[in-house]
């Protein structure tokens, strides 16, 4: 796994700014819609106007096979009861892919989108009772505006889904004392070293969140996890909201983020040196077993 991810990292890893690098962002969702297409998924884009232009989340759906699905599940279906005959609603990965201006966004973004690819590999070998649609979001650095678009328009035509899992900043994780400060506010304990993956939901998503804790617990067990439900949609945590998991809350749909909690841990975040050389492999690597475990917890046939 550890040369693909380095693959990935060494093609995304670049300042991929809608404005200042428009041609690099342009050329990651090229990458990103081309291993999609390599991991056989049915690759499409979700385009919005925005910044005066036109913009496109890039999407990898993982359907269900054929003489499985029939119309949707009702909502409450997605604990995957014998007795639902039709297909429930998809489950959803998702990472961003542009950055912040001046940066190469090595582990804001870039190491979510190579984790993300690489829990697609995983599961093409797994046979699945839901759809699992990867997005790759555009425009999360400009107030979430790729995944609101796309959170509105399945709530326009009144789409479900199971939930998403947000993948933010995944990819910097340090051993020393010291190394991981706690955001103002958050109201459990945080370690204070940072080699620890964060899952932030909210209170409708808490379902969707303790079966992503228990599936990386269960079958990653070195990699420890620190959990946190904020109520509503985290308005009084605004740290709690900073990825595109909050589009879906805004539209009322469970999602949780996972995160090494980016300018808490990483002193490189948002800033030129957020290079390859400060991602721990070892770390990703676990992340993408524990979302690949979480996926078949919530996706698998039983």
């Amino acid at each position: 796994m550890r040369e693909r991810l380095l693959a990935h990292l060494r093609a995304l890893i670049a300042e991929r700014h809608p404005l200042s690098s428009p041609a690099a962002l342009q050329q990651a969702e090229g990458y990103l819609a081309e291993q999609f297409r390599l991991l056989g998924l049915e690759v499409s884009t979700h385009s919005f106007e925005a910044l005066g232009g036109t913009y496109r989340n890039v999407i990898g759906r993982m359907p269900v096979p054929k003489g499985d699905a029939g119309g949707d599940c009702p909502p409450s279906a997605w604990g995957l009861s014998p007795f639902c005959d039709v297909s429930p609603p998809p489950l959803i990965i998702a990472a961003h892919y542009d950055t912040v201006m001046g940066s190469p966004g090595a582990d804001d973004n870039a190491s979510a989108l190579a984790v993300m690819l690489e829990v697609a590999r995983y599961l093409r070998g797994v046979t699945l009772s839901r759809e699992v649609r990867f997005i790759a979001f555009c425009l999360e650095e400009e107030d979430l505006l790729g995944s609101l678009a796309y959170a509105l328009s399945l709530r326009e035509a009144n789409r479900e889904i199971a939930g998403a899992i947000v993948l933010e900043c995944v990819g910097y994780a340090k051993s020393e004392e010291g190394s991981q400060r706690k955001p103002p506010g958050v109201p459990v304990v945080v370690p204070t070293v940072g080699d620890f993956l964060a899952i932030v939901g909210n209170t409708a998503s808490a379902v969707l969140a303790a079966a992503v804790e228990g599936a990386a617990r269960e079958c990653v067990p070195d990699l420890k996890t620190v959990a946190l439900t904020v109520p509503g949609n985290g308005e009084l945590l605004p740290d709690a909201r900073r990825s595109d998991h909050a589009a879906f809350w805004h539209y009322g749909y469970p999602a949780v983020m996972l995160t090494d909690t980016a300018n808490f841990r990483n002193p490189h975040y948002h800033r030129s040196t957020d290079n390859l050389d400060t991602l721990n492999l070892e770390f990703m690597e676990k992340v993408a077993q524990a979302v690949t475990a979480s996926a078949i917890r919530l996706c698998a046939t039983s």
